[in-house]
C-alpha cells in the first residue's frame, strides 16, 4: 500500500460518512424514517442495496473455496436459491408492501391472536434480530479478518481488534440517516466492488502465468470449467458430486424450506425490510427482481475467474486455505492505486453488511421488543418526542449488536460452519413462513413449533443418527431431511390440535393484505395462485438463461451460449407480457 492507496480508502470512507451525514435530519425523524426510509425508496435503489448487503467480505472467498473444491459446478451450493428468491419476488413482494408494517415480526400479531402471537414477536425480535444477527455478523467479520491478516501480514488478534474498529465505524454511520443513508451508500459500494472485482478478473487473467482465458481453459482439467453437478454420486473434490437424495435436499427441498438470511421463503429480514421500503407494490416487485438477476447472474463471474485463475497462481495452497487465494492475487498483482481500490472493494461489501445487520437488527429490538412490551405506552401515536425516543435507543442498540457480533467473531473458526448451522436451525420452518400468507388455518402455534423444534431435532441427528447411520447418512444430507420431515410433521399435529386465530383477526389481515386464494366468510378473492406460479416459472428460465449464457460468453462456449441468451430473452418477453 503506498500513499495514493490510502488516499483512495479515506476519500472513499469520508463520501460514505458524508452522505449519511447530509441524510441525518431527514433520516432520523421518527422509527419509520429511520428503519424504512419512508416508503419512499426507487425501486433500482434498494435492489442495489439488497446485492451489495450480501455481497460480504466472506463471499468471493467462499466462491473461491467451492472453486478449489469443486470448479464452477460447486457454486450449485447457492445458486440453487434462485428459485426461492423469485418465489419471494411474485407471491410476496406486493404483500409485504400492502401490509403496511415496520419489520418481519411486527407481521405476525396482523396475522395470528393471542397470546401465542404476542410471545412469538417477542421472541423473533430476540433470535432473529439479535442471535442469529450475531452469528451472521461473526461470520462476516470472520472474513475481514481473514483479508485483513493476507493483505497486510497481520497477526490473527490485530486483525480482530481492526476488524472490530472497522464495526464500530460502520456503527457511527448507519446511526446518522438510518435506511435512507444505507441504502444510498450500499448502491455506491456496489458499483466499487463489482469494478474492483471486474478490474481484479482482468488483471489477473492476463498474467503470463495464466495467458488469457485460452490459456486458463489450457492448463487447467476440463471438470473445473463444468457448469452443472454429477447426480448420483458423493466426492469431496472434482465436479460437484452429489448422490440423488443430496441432490433432491438442494433442488427440490432447500430453496423453500430452509430459513437462510438474504434468501428467506416467502422474504424476510433485510429483504422484506426494502419490500417494505419500497414506493410502492410494483416497485417492490422490480426491486426483487433486479437483486435476483444482479445476485445470481452478474456478480459471481469475476470472482470465478479469480477463483479459477488463483489455482494456477498459487498450486501449492492447501484445499483449506483455497479461499485467500483470492486475496493473495490482489496483495501480489495489483498495481499502486488499484490495491487501494481493490481494498476499498472488501471494505465496501463488508460495511454494506454491517451497516444493514445493524439497522435491521435494532428495527426487531426495538419495534418488536421495546416499544411492544417494555415502553408500549407511546409506541402506537406519532408523538414527535416518543418517536425520537425510540429512534435515539435503536441507535445505541447497535452497540449491542457489535457486542455479541465480536463475541461471536471471537469463537468462530469457519464461514461454511456459520452458514450450514444457519441452515439446518431454519429446515422446515420455510413451509410456514410462505404457507402462513395464503392458507387461514396456520396459527402462533405452528410458526412457534417450526421456529424451535428444528434445533433439538438438529442436535439428535448429530449427536445421536450420525454415530448410528455412518456416512452414507451425511452424504445423501440426512440431517436435512430427518430435521424437515420432523418439523413439518410437528408443526402440523400442532396447528390442528390447537385453535385457530380468530376471524376478527383474520378478516382484518386479508383486509389489507389482500392475498391470493379463497379465506373463510370472505366472498372476494384478490388474486390467482395459477398466474403468479406461471411469472415465477418464467422468472426462474430467464434468470439462469442469463446466468448461463454470461458465463459461456466469458468462457467462449459460443455453442451453449447461442442456446442460453435466446431462452432467458422469450422467458424474459413472457414474463413482461404475463404482468
Amino acid at each position: 500500500m503506498h500513499t495514493i492507496d490510502w488516499l483512495i480508502v479515506i476519500v472513499a470512507l469520508g463520501t460514505f460518512i458524508g452522505i449519511n451525514l447530509y441524510l441525518r435530519e431527514s433520516g432520523s425523524k421518527n422509527m419509520h424514517n429511520f428503519f424504512l426510509g419512508g416508503g419512499k425508496l426507487p425501486w433500482y435503489v434498494l435492489g442495489l442495496s439488497m446485492v451489495a448487503t450480501t455481497f460480504a467480505a466472506d463471499t468471493p472467498l467462499w466462491v473461491t473455496e467451492k472453486i478449489a473444491q469443486h470448479g464452477i459446478s460447486g457454486n450449485w451450493l447457492w445458486w440453487n436459491m434462485m428459485m426461492g428468491g423469485m418465489l419471494t419476488t411474485f407471491f410476496f413482494a406486493r404483500l409485504w408492501k400492502r401490509a403496511g408494517i415496520l419489520t418481519e415480526p411486527e407481521f405476525i400479531e396482523l396475522r395470528y391472536s393471542g397470546k401465542g402471537a404476542r410471545w412469538l414477536r417477542g421472541f423473533k425480535a430476540i433470535y432473529l434480530g439479535l442471535f442469529l444477527n450475531a452469528v451472521i455478523m461473526g461470520w462476516v467479520n470472520l472474513a475481514m479478518m481473514r483479508i485483513l491478516e493476507v493483505f497486510f501480514d497481520l497477526t490473527p488478534d490485530t486483525a480482530f481488534w481492526l476488524t472490530i474498529a472497522c464495526m464500530l465505524l460502520v456503527a457511527v454511520y448507519a446511526s446518522l440517516a438510518g435506511l435512507s443513508g444505507i441504502v444510498l451508500t450500499d448502491s455506491i459500494q456496489f458499483f466499487i466492488a463489482m469494478a474492483g472485482s471486474i478490474i481484479l478478473a482482468i488483471i489477473v487473467i492476463r498474467q503470463p502465468e495464466i495467458g488469457g482465458m485460452s490459456g486458463l481453459k489450457s492448463q487447467l482439467p476440463e471438470w473445473r470449467f463444468h457448469f452443472f453437478p454429477n447426480i448420483g454420486s458423493a466426492g469431496s473434490t472434482g465436479t460437484f458430486s452429489v448422490s440423488l437424495g443430496a441432490f433432491l435436499s438442494f433442488f427440490v427441498l432447500q430453496w423453500w424450506n430452509a430459513w437462510y438470511p438474504g434468501a428467506e421463503p416467502g422474504g424476510g429480514g433485510y429483504i422484506a425490510q426494502r419490500m417494505m421500503g419500497a414506493r410502492n407494490e410494483k416497485e417492490a416487485v422490480w426491486s426483487v427482481l433486479f437483486f435476483q438477476i444482479l445476485h445470481y447472474a452478474v456478480r459471481p463471474w469475476p470472482w470465478i475467474i479469480v477463483g479459477l485463475c488463483s489455482l494456477l497462481l498459487y498450486p501449492d495452497l492447501p484445499l483449506e486455505l483455497s479461499g485467500k487465494g483470492f486475496v493473495l492475487t490482489m496483495r501480489d498483482f495489483l498495481p499502486v492505486g488499484l490495491k487501494g481500490l481493490l481494498l476499498v472493494t472488501f471494505i465496501s461489501a463488508y460495511m454494506s453488511t454491517i451497516s444493514t445487520q445493524i439497522n435491521w437488527g435494532a428495527s426487531y429490538l426495538i419495534n418488536d421488543l421495546y416499544a411492544r412490551f417494555i415502553k408500549r405506552e407511546d409506541a402506537f401515536t406519532n408523538n414527535e418526542q416518543a418517536q425520537t425516543h425510540y429512534v435515539k435507543v435503536g441507535k445505541w442498540t447497535g452497540l449491542l449488536l457489535i457486542f455479541a457480533a465480536g463475541v461471536v467473531s471471537a469463537n468462530i473458526h469457519s464461514i461454511d460452519q456459520a452458514a450450514q448451522f444457519l441452515i439446518t436451525c431454519g429446515a422446515g420452518l420455510g413451509s410456514v413462513l410462505i404457507l402462513r400468507w395464503y392458507w387461514w388455518r396456520i396459527n402462533a402455534w405452528s410458526e412457534i413449533a417450526a421456529t424451535i423444534i428444528p434445533i433439538p431435532v438438529l442436535l439428535f441427528s448429530m449427536y445421536v443418527l450420525e454415530p448410528m447411520l455412518g456416512e452414507s447418512y451425511l452424504n445423501n444430507n440426512g440431517p436435512f431431511y430427518v430435521v424437515v420431515a420432523t418439523t413439518i410433521v410437528s408443526w402440523l399435529i400442532i396447528t390442528y390440535v390447537t385453535k385457530p386465530t380468530s376471524s376478527e383477526v383474520l378478516n382484518q389481515y386479508v383486509a389489507r393484505v389482500q392475498p391470493a386464494g379463497k379465506w373463510p366468510g370472505q366472498n372476494e378473492q384478490y388474486g390467482h395462485l395459477g398466474k403468479l406460479a406461471l411469472q415465477w416459472l418464467f422468472a426462474v428460465i430467464m434468470g439462469y438463461g442469463f446466468l448461463f449464457s454470461l458465463g459461456y460468453g466469458l468462457f467462449q462456449e459460443w455453442s451453449y451460449f447461442i442456446v442460453w441468451l435466446p431462452l432467458s430473452i422469450i422467458s424474459g418477453y413472457l414474463l413482461w407480457k404475463s404482468q
